[in-house]
């Protein structure tokens, strides 16, 4: 297991993945935890948010933030990014749309008429890249 503050190279390949869960802080102060979309860049990794879900609501309240990606190729193998997230809206969809293009959908579509849309970016503190396969 690596414990750092930048993603190894050795982990780089799942920021590649459809797919990661996000943790955050719920009102009782228990870990809500939801599937999510992403895009990564270097040891930065972006989500976007609709205002009105609930991890949104959490994530205004309290930055504390874990993303977790596992390799689905090989379950003993992943990558855990703690940190805090820094909340944006994403006022001109912008980003929305450059999610969308990853996952060839429009993100806006699934949204009610109204809803705010975030960026929510997640710069870790503590990376745990795990790999139990090498072990």
């Amino acid at each position: 297991m690596t414990m750092t503050t930048s993603i190894p190279t050795s982990h780089h390949d799942l920021l590649d993945s459809k797919f990661a869960t996000i943790a955050t802080i719920g009102p009782d102060g228990r870990p809500q935890l939801s599937e999510v979309w992403f895009l990564a860049d270097d040891d930065t990794v972006r989500v976007s948010l609709n205002g009105q879900r609930q991890k949104t609501q959490n994530l205004l309240v309290c930055s504390a933030v874990n993303l977790f990606v596992l390799d689905l190729a090989n379950p003993l193998r992943y990558l855990e990014l703690r940190g805090n997230a820094e909340v944006a809206l994403d006022a001109d969809g912008g980003f929305a749309d450059r999610v969308g293009a990853k996952y060839d959908t429009d993100l806006r579509e699934m949204d009610d008429p109204g809803d705010e849309r975030y960026v929510v970016t997640i710069r870790p503190r503590r990376v745990n890249a795990v790999d139990l396969s090498a072990e």
